[in-house]
């Protein structure tokens, strides 16, 4: 059986090279993930150049994603670390020069609302919630805090202030310039950082312009007002990743298990894609094996039926990124052997295509089929099938766009072939019969179901069962 759930690996100073990005590749990795926060564009360029090398040899092409950074809030530049203790008490500031106080140590963080935002009673988090605040008061050299979980805070450290609304935009000037690298390299998908609403997706197609509508846009779910719109922000993106890192400092961390399921439900319920990302294997960044902990969360995460797991320290800063890889895959491997909560039985199914897709995936499974073969430009039918979630019958896309054919790549079971389309539907059908026969080593007699578009100028949607 072919592996159903895809991985993607995110890239960095421990693998930012060929020998081992070719070693993760064999390991198992389907797609890459550059992250804007830490990589500079001369990183990016590199792994962009390095991926298309590789494509040039792979039989399936691995497609990139591009992750903004986002509006976020860090502290400002200390020439030493400061140390704290719990009870501690400080004085937090979003002036750039916040007066000092003989008394108080004070924190200065790059966010000018700050005080006007943040109330007394809320929770200040540093550095992925290692140091906790709690606010006691407002004066005028900013918010008086008590520590609540000290430790050593440094330069440039992330703050979240959950539950509350930072009124930030939702694509920065970096992410700007980012995402004008992505259509130049012809990335395949924007990951965007913090989306809180629907119009953040809007933004994000509208900067990307009429020419790059192919690229795909996943809206990260990572706070509380994420969690409120995800049905409005599904709708919207192509694809939703439950990003537990920042999810889990933004919410009550017991309740992370809950949100989860919820967000993976909902967003294959309206027949998005979902990736799940964030310390699925993080002790391997520095160990040979994972946790059994870590090995039970990924089986989670392919019985609730998400298309990928990314992977992020693991194999961007860790000590053996092509083992997590294969670890990763042996873990995918063995809980596909089991039913999962098959959470595409309540797919939306409104659309006639959609209805269609969900057809050609009943007969499959009846027949017993070797696979279903889809017809594609654009990738849309395709999608639908993905949506229907078979479960012993692999998707074989064909398209005569190398765009769509890279894209798919990420989609749950689906493979990609390229092919070229002529005014003849049959010749089309037997070209892609022959590259089954020729490149996944079909044997005669097995049987397909195709179903596609595309096969008339009319757009007719059809299903036949085809042999080779």
């Amino acid at each position: 059986m072919r592996r159903r759930t895809k991985i993607v690996c995110t890239v960095g100073p421990a693998s930012n090279d060929w020998d081992t990005m070719r070693a993760m590749q064999d390991a198992g990795m389907d797609a890459v993930r550059i992250n804007m926060s830490h990589a500079s564009q001369e990183d990016a360029a590199r792994t962009v150049e390095i991926v298309n090398k590789l494509n040039h040899e792979l039989q399936y092409p691995i497609p990139i994603m591009l992750d903004t950074n986002g509006p976020e809030i860090r502290t400002g530049i200390r020439s030493e670390p400061l140390h704290l203790h719990q009870g501690q008490r400080v004085v937090v500031s979003g002036s750039d020069n916040p007066a000092g106080r003989e008394d108080l140590p004070v924190i200065q963080v790059g966010y000018p609302r700050f005080e006007g935002t943040v109330r007394v009673g809320d929770t200040i988090r540093f550095d992925n919630g290692l140091i906790n605040f709690k606010v006691k008061d407002k004066t005028e050299q900013g918010l008086l805090c008590q520590v609540l979980d000290g430790g050593k805070l440094g330069s440039r450290k992330h703050v979240n202030l959950p539950g509350v609304f930072v009124d930030l935009p939702s694509i920065s000037a970096k992410d700007e310039e980012d995402v004008k690298f992505a259509k130049e390299h012809n990335v395949s998908f924007i990951a965007q950082s913090f989306v809180r609403s629907p119009s953040d997706i809007q933004a994000m197609r509208s900067l990307l312009g009429a020419s790059h509508q192919w690229v795909k846009v996943i809206a990260k779910i990572e706070n509380q007002e994420g969690v409120r719109e995800v049905e409005s922000i599904a709708s919207e993106a192509d694809s939703i990743m439950v990003a537990r890192g920042d999810l889990g400092i933004e919410t009550d961390i017991s309740a992370l298990p809950r949100l989860q399921r919820n967000l993976v439900q909902t967003t294959l319920k309206l027949g998005r894609r979902c990736f799940l990302a964030t310390h699925l294997l993080e002790s391997m960044v520095d160990n040979p094996i994972p946790t059994r902990a870590e090995t039970i969360d990924v089986a989670n995460a392919v019985y609730e039926g998400v298309d990928a797991v990314i992977l992020s320290a693991e194999t961007s800063v860790g000590q053996r990124p092509a083992v997590a890889v294969q670890q990763l895959r042996r873990i995918i491997e063995e809980s596909e052997q089991t039913p999962g909560l098959n959470f595409s039985q309540a797919l939306v199914t409104n659309d006639v295509k959609q209805n269609v897709a969900w057809s050609a995936v009943e007969l499959a499974e009846r027949i017993n089929a070797s696979g279903i073969m889809v017809i594609t430009r654009s990738g849309y039918m395709a999608d639908l099938v993905t949506n229907c979630a078979p479960l012993d019958v692999p998707i074989l896309a064909f398209s005569n766009s190398m765009k769509t054919r890279t894209r798919l790549m990420i989609n749950r079971g689906v493979y990609t072939h390229s092919i070229p389309f002529g005014s003849n539907p049959e010749k089309t059908i037997q070209t892609a019969l022959q590259v089954l026969a020729e490149r996944e080593n079909v044997q005669s007699n097995e049987r397909f179901v195709l179903v596609s578009d595309v096969l008339s100028h009319a757009g007719v949607e059809s299903i036949q069962i085809r042999q080779i």
